[in-house]
């Protein structure tokens, strides 16, 4: 007989006339890995919140732990007596502290005494890490760390605080495919000690691959809940969306003139002799395990570093950036992988981060803004990108992922860009929002834009460029069309 972990029922949230959650049921067996989907602005964030004890359902709401007797409220703290605890994709760790003060802070924040004898809570934290198989240095500065280590710092601190269900956030959405490999496996570990486990991800082959069953809510509504045995990520798309999500490979034969090209480009420790040409309206595709150069390319290429031998021509003039103030100039605009932190101003208004790269444009000739032009720009991009905005004065930060990203291209489209150079773009997107964005990037490159397309997920660079070039230890190994092979050998290419 099945052991339920917990049990939520008939869940209802609202604000104003905004339904959140509609009458949602939550079951999750004792050692489950259960995926939570849905697109952005689903309800799942949500649904979490009012587990943790963060927000408050309507009446009728009722949550069972175990065999326990139910109840009709939760707070944070008796949530957290439960063993429940939240990974949030930013971690909410503490960078400058050690690696072993962030394991045992919350067992400081429960219990203040044992800051008398800290050696006993970091003789658990250095068992815990030894349980899964880690190997960190307690005295490190958490700062110094990859994010793949401080996500295994994140699980190691709530297991310090007796976790028994944990729900996980994107716990992928910034790994290379060995980090994430290496993740399941610890998932896994924990499951079979009989930890709960909810793995939100918009990585569905990932979610189909390490959880049981997956739980879908849509605008709100709990859809189902499905087992993954014979689940494909068609399937499961439809299932989030209500739609069916195509994707197709450009057929497109014939580019306009070289705008990029690179010969015998290096930069001691990061690249090496990269050679390459870029067709006006040709998606070129990058990829490459994490230290392959990918993006030290990308960044070479914009002007924020400078190669230390090699040449780099732009319609056919050679030219040599100082800064990415120069590569704007020519035309190249460059989306960063980091939308959170370099790509956008989260607490500044929508409007503003539109505005933002083309602020001397849209200045009058005694060189103050014009408020018109921004809010008239902003509104023109969200409508070119068909971007859900309910007010362009809103903080950024107030959007979905997708919305977001949308955003993040609308302020470099506005430079007007002949070369677009889009790192990872769909990184925390769901299924739904990143066939739009590609649809976006298609369009763009049928105008006549040419595009590098930075990605380590092989199906997105197999299903969404017309050449891939396979990087490895700063060198370009692999230069293949994908209509010549199979995505599985795109795959075996990378991961060699």
């Amino acid at each position: 007989m099945k052991k339920f972990a917990i049990r939520a029922m008939s869940i209802s949230k609202s604000f104003g006339r905004l339904k959140a959650l509609n009458n949602v049921d939550f079951e999750l067996e004792q050692g489950e890995i259960l995926c939570l989907a849905g697109e952005n602005g689903c309800g799942k964030s949500m649904l979490i919140k009012v587990i943790n004890g963060v927000y408050a359902p309507e009446q009728g709401a009722e949550f069972q732990f175990g065999e326990d007797e139910p109840i009709t409220s939760i707070s944070p703290a008796k949530a957290k007596s439960k063993g429940i605890h939240v990974i949030w994709q930013d971690l909410s760790l503490f960078p400058d502290l050690s690696v072993g003060e962030n394991i045992t802070y919350d067992e400081f924040i429960a219990h203040p005494f044992t800051l008398k004898k800290p050696e006993k809570a970091l003789e658990r934290a250095t068992k815990t890490l030894h349980e899964l198989g880690v190997d960190l240095n307690l005295n490190e500065r958490l700062g110094n760390l990859s994010i793949a280590q401080r996500q295994l710092v994140a699980i190691c601190r709530v297991l310090q605080a007796d976790a028994s269900i944990i729900f996980m956030d994107e716990p992928t959405a910034s790994l290379t495919r060995i980090e994430t490999d290496n993740l399941l496996s610890i998932i896994r570990r924990l499951s079979k000690k009989g930890i709960s486990i909810v793995f939100v991800s918009h990585r569905l082959s990932e979610a189909l691959d390490v959880c049981s069953r997956v739980m879908v809510l849509r605008d709100g509504k709990f859809v189902g809940v499905f087992s993954t045995k014979g689940m494909t990520q068609k399937k499961l798309s439809k299932l989030m969306t209500g739609q069916d999500i195509e994707e197709q490979q450009r057929n497109i034969s014939k580019f306009g003139d070289i705008v990029l090209e690179l010969k015998e480009l290096s930069k001691d420790g990061q690249f090496e002799d990269i050679s390459l040409a870029l067709r006006s309206g040709e998606i070129l595709g990058l990829t490459g395990l994490l230290g392959s150069g990918r993006t030290e390319l990308s960044l070479a290429i914009y002007g924020m570093t400078k190669p230390d031998k090699g040449s780099m021509y732009i319609d056919g003039n050679e030219l040599s950036f100082r800064n990415a103030g120069d590569a704007i100039k020519q035309g190249i605009a460059y989306v960063s992988e980091d939308r959170l932190n370099l790509g956008l101003h989260q607490t500044q208004s929508i409007v503003k981060n539109t505005g933002i790269t083309t602020l001397a444009g849209l200045s009058s000739p005694s060189f103050y803004l014009n408020p018109r032009s921004i809010w008239q720009l902003c509104e023109y991009w969200i409508k070119c990108l068909k971007t859900k905005v309910s007010d362009p004065s809103l903080p950024v930060n107030s959007l979905s992922g997708g919305n977001q990203q949308r955003i993040v291209l609308a302020k470099w489209l506005a430079t007007n860009p002949k070369i677009l150079i889009l790192d990872s773009p769909t990184v925390g997107v769901d299924v739904g929002a990143k066939s739009e964005i590609f649809k976006i990037i298609r369009d763009l490159a049928d105008k006549g834009m040419a595009i590098i397309l930075i990605s380590d997920e092989a199906n997105e660079i197999y299903t969404h460029t017309d050449r891939m070039c396979v990087m490895r230890e700063g060198k370009i190994v692999h230069e293949v069309r994908p209509k010549d092979i199979l995505e599985e050998e795109l795959e075996r290419m990378v991961n060699a």
